[in-house]
């Protein structure tokens, strides 16, 4: 005679009462495994109902496994640990592990894509899952390993490192300047087409604060054009539809294979803020993400140098700016 099968409840039940368990709080639970503490306490409480046993004793700011719960606690940490390790197992017998890494859309596309392939020739067994999203709560999610973001290096519950500055000057392609050379006088720029990013962040540089800081007060013409995103603004600046304002590293590589020239030569603008390398102070670091993390801080210290009113210089030279 056959038995009846065994309803076994989703496996994330037992893993949100392994962790309030281990840690006698939902809040602290909540906290090591990122999720709310109300979705933790739905779980343990889902739990509960499938076998229609208390498992805790809930305080006012404690909880307190039951005899019952504590039965249970012994085959949940056995069985979850059998599953771990197979899973580690299998992770370590395949030999890669992909690193989720979160960045902005032009960090994404501009910096770290042309670097992605020697990383890969470098690192074969590390795969780096890449993120492109200008909302910041999205690159901040849980579910990210790394995340790249422009700011002043403070994000709360994150460890930061700055990886490059925020050095911005004019780009635009070298058959575009052949045809509007006074693209080489700064006052005259206003009167040209320049590219501009319509974007939700309030807070990067637009063209009408970079002319203020230069000293030009004339308003653009409506020569301009917009796109959503900076990678577009760039391309557009390659295909010669007008000027575009560069970012330092981002558009180094573009400058050096002559697809952008800079028409105001040494003319850029600097800003208190940078592109920062951040990791999450709640998340147990990896093998794998620390050789990603080390990839990218090695990037950062080759990178030229943009000294102030000077061309860029190699990581060696004497100038300090980033």
């Amino acid at each position: 005679m056959l038995k009846r099968r065994v309803s076994l409840p989703p496996l994330d039940y037992f893993v949100a009462f392994e962790a309030a368990a281990k840690l006698g709080s939902f809040a602290r639970a909540s906290d090591e495994m990122r999720i709310s503490e109300t979705a933790i306490s739905r779980k343990v409480r889902l739990l509960e109902q499938h076998y229609n046993l208390p498992l805790f004793v809930r305080g006012h700011r404690s909880i307190t496994l039951t005899e019952q719960g504590a039965e249970l606690l012994v085959s949940v940490q056995k069985s979850l640990k059998i599953l771990r390790d197979a899973s580690q197992d299998l992770l370590e017998r395949d030999g890669s592990s992909t690193v989720i890494l979160a960045a902005t859309n032009s960090v994404a596309a501009l910096w770290l894509m042309p670097r992605l392939s020697m990383f890969s020739r470098s690192n074969g067994r590390v795969k780096i899952k890449l993120m492109a999203s200008d909302s910041d709560s999205e690159c901040l999610s849980e579910a990210m390993d790394l995340t790249i973001l422009r700011g002043d290096g403070d994000w709360p519950g994150f460890e930061s490192q700055l990886l490059f500055g925020e050095t911005v000057f004019p780009v635009c392609a070298p058959s575009y300047l052949r045809t509007n050379p006074t693209a080489a006088d700064l006052a005259s720029l206003p009167n040209l087409d320049l590219i501009e990013v319509d974007s939700a962040h309030r807070e990067w540089m637009r063209w009408r604060t970079w002319l203020d800081q230069e000293g030009v007060s004339d308003v653009p013409s409506d020569r301009g054009s917009y796109f959503n995103t900076y990678p577009l603004a760039i391309q557009a600046a390659v295909d010669g539809h007008g000027i575009a304002l560069g970012w330092g590293h981002l558009v180094d590589h573009l400058l050096e294979s002559g697809e952008l020239v800079r028409p105001l030569g040494a003319t850029q603008a600097r800003t208190s803020s940078g592109y920062y390398l951040l990791k999450s102070n709640k998340k147990p670091p990896f093998p794998e993400q620390e050789i990603v993390e080390n990839w990218l801080l090695g990037l950062s210290a080759t990178r030229v140098r943009y000294g102030t009113g000077s061309e860029p210089q190699e990581a060696n030279g004497p100038a300090t700016q980033t």
